[in-house]
């Protein structure tokens, strides 16, 4: 009988509250509701503000609460990043570097938000993605581009769309919001060093806490590659 590979569940931190924020919401609205009732016409502009405040904690914590549970799944095989707007899984074996993002503006240390992964190739990560997830990260990354842009890292052209299609090393062409993803990460990869990038938010601890449980599990798992070997 084989034991079950131990797993991790990451929950984001920016998830949090979300049925708090629910109710908050709701009963401000509720109550804006009842006292219109009675003092809309000396009181109408300020309770126009708290309706509208009301209905944007409402959107918020219905925003965090429509999130997958967990933002990552960690096992001894792989690490899955799971996004409202889908997923991607990657062996261990198939990342090359797992580090925090640090840049140098002069003299001056910069530390950006995000753990960057190198991979050894793009393949599988082409085949994991979906178009909507890929098409998405594209957009939550462009303060990144636009960092590498300001640093001098990347050109002007180099930070545009490229909906052009990608050639994998394997001969494959991907076209289509995929090839825009991977045009982006090959951008990335070649002005910071990644291909992939995880941001502070989708972390339930300090990014640099986080950064070592991913490397304590990249190491491990040469271990159980070795044990289901024998």
């Amino acid at each position: 009988m084989t034991t079950p590979l131990p797993i991790i569940n990451i929950k984001a931190q920016a998830n949090h509250h979300a049925i708090f924020l629910l109710l908050v919401g709701f009963i401000l609205l509720l109550l804006t509701l009842l006292v219109s009732q009675y003092y809309w016409q000396p009181f109408r502009l300020v309770l126009i503000f708290v309706l509208l405040v009301a209905l944007v904690v409402i959107i918020t914590g219905l925003a965090k609460y429509l999130q997958p549970q967990f933002s990552y799944h960690i096992t001894p095989e792989k690490l899955k990043y799971q996004h409202i707007y889908g997923h991607w899984q990657l062996t261990w074996q198939q990342i090359q570097a797992i580090n925090p993002i640090r840049e140098v503006c002069g003299l001056t240390p910069i530390n950006l938000t995000y753990i960057g992964i190198r991979l050894v190739n793009l393949e599988k990560l082409a085949q994991q993605i979906s178009p909507r997830l890929a098409n998405r990260l594209i957009h939550e990354q462009q303060p990144l581009l636009k960092f590498a842009f300001v640093q001098q890292l990347l050109s002007l052209e180099q930070i545009q769309l490229n909906f052009t299609p990608f050639i994998l090393q394997s001969g494959l062409q991907v076209s289509g919001p995929i090839a825009a993803f991977l045009h982006h990460c090959d951008s990335l990869h070649s002005a910071l060093g990644y291909h992939l990038y995880l941001p502070e938010t989708s972390m339930d601890r300090e990014l640099n806490d986080f950064h070592q449980l991913l490397k304590q599990c990249h190491n491990a798992s040469q271990y159980y590659n070795n044990e289901s070997t024998h």
